[in-house]
């Protein structure tokens, strides 16, 4: 829904059913309708949709697949202003993802390839006079960033997607832009990781040639170019588990002229006293399919595990007060999970309270997708009662 000077706001249907076009049609005509009807009934709603790579080559190769989108979203007063093209492949049902998510990463024909498909179909399905992205990985798997080379490559496939939506633009007056999402354990992962990507790699003058080149137009267009299609979705439950200051990080990126293109509403768990009562009680959020990267924080030393198990074994071998947080997004409107158990809603509070005196971002977007694997005591209702307490939660912020 567009909220004027506060940006359009929805929910990532990354939290449907939606591995191939098949499923992600079905989810879309069995829940948005009922949550726009709940929370947005008198004016339209906009789409964040999930494309993952099987979809995205359908929708480029049939366009009779496409104008079924378009009637869809007609018929239902929609609009699309945002795709997630992070999760190339399967992300529901029982298949075990974990760091398998980043691939295939950003030094890859593959990746390249269906960035550019969201894109095209972007271009077809969006309307025109709202700027659209599409998020993104980080990347890479930091662990499998082997050397300058590795980051060489990232960059000049980012340039690549850049050069066709400049292309994009120019053809169809749309404009689409890119959105690199920092996560917990990748190549881009805290906020001054972030920027120093930008500044080093992309906002260069190489960049800009290599930019121009590609797209034949002139550098000073490049240089504009790559502000104008290219910059980051702040996860805010993200960057809360590594303990960033969430309103100074977000100074930062303003400071440093990186574009927020969206503007995530994610709350991460909290465990603000670890005890060996609490590694019990948070065995039931272990061994999901997703990765449950923690931070842990002791006297004053800052750690970082992969998941939630490595977490328990250090633990095991040193016990002894501190904190965690945890990559396990749980929904936005609980800062008590029960017990010792809490969240990073705080940090969603400071950003939403920044955001409105001072907007960051044309793009507002709920991405708690792990309703298939919550603990069954922090489920409310269906997936539609659930989706429309998060919207109204955060429209409540803004309000």
């Amino acid at each position: 829904m567009n909220l004027g000077r506060l940006g359009h706001l929805s929910y990532a249907t990354l939290v449907h059913p939606g591995d191939n076009w098949e499923m992600m049609e079905q989810s879309l005509r069995t829940y948005v309708p009922k949550v726009k009807a709940r929370v947005s009934p008198n004016q339209p709603f906009g789409l964040s949709l999930r494309l993952a790579a099987l979809s995205a080559e359908l929708l480029v190769k049939d366009s009779k697949a496409r104008d079924g989108l378009k009637r869809f979203m007609g018929e239902n007063d929609l609009y699309l202003y945002t795709v997630n093209a992070f999760p190339y492949g399967a992300f529901k049902a029982d298949t075990i993802v974990k760091e398998q998510v980043y691939e295939p990463d950003w030094r890859s024909e593959e990746r390249t390839q269906y960035t550019i498909n969201v894109a095209d179909v972007i271009a077809d399905v969006a309307p025109e006079g709202v700027p659209a992205s599409i998020q993104t990985a980080p990347l890479g798997f930091k662990p499998r960033v082997t050397g300058p080379d590795v980051v060489a490559s990232y960059t000049e496939h980012v340039l690549r997607v850049i050069a066709h939506l400049v292309g994009i633009e120019k053809r169809t007056g749309k404009t689409v832009a890119l959105a690199l999402e920092p996560e917990p354990r990748c190549f881009l992962e805290t906020t001054d990781e972030t920027i120093d990507y930008f500044r080093d790699h992309l906002y260069t003058g190489p960049s800009a040639e290599r930019l121009a080149k590609l797209a034949d137009i002139p550098v000073s267009d490049a240089i504009a170019a790559l502000r104008r299609h290219l910059g980051i979705v702040f996860d805010i439950g993200h960057q809360a588990v590594g303990f960033e200051d969430i309103p100074v990080s977000l100074q930062k990126l303003v400071d440093a002229g990186v574009p927020i293109l969206k503007l995530q509403e994610v709350a991460a768990m909290h465990m603000p006293q670890v005890t060996d009562a609490t590694i019990e009680a948070l065995q039931r959020f272990a061994k999901t399919v997703y990765l449950s990267q923690t931070v842990e924080k002791k006297d004053g030393k800052i750690t970082k595990f992969l998941n939630l198990e490595d977490a328990f074994e250090a633990y095991k071998k040193d016990p002894g007060p501190r904190e965690w947080r945890t990559h396990f997004h749980v929904p936005v409107f609980l800062d008590d999970l029960g017990g010792a158990f809490g969240t990073t809603r705080f940090a969603l509070e400071q950003a939403l309270k920044m955001h409105k005196e001072k907007p960051l971002s044309g793009q507002l977007e709920i991405e708690t997708y792990t309703w298939d694997v919550l603990p069954a005591h922090l489920k409310t209702g269906d997936i539609v009662d659930y989706v429309c307490r998060e919207i109204e939660w955060v429209r409540g912020q803004l309000a």
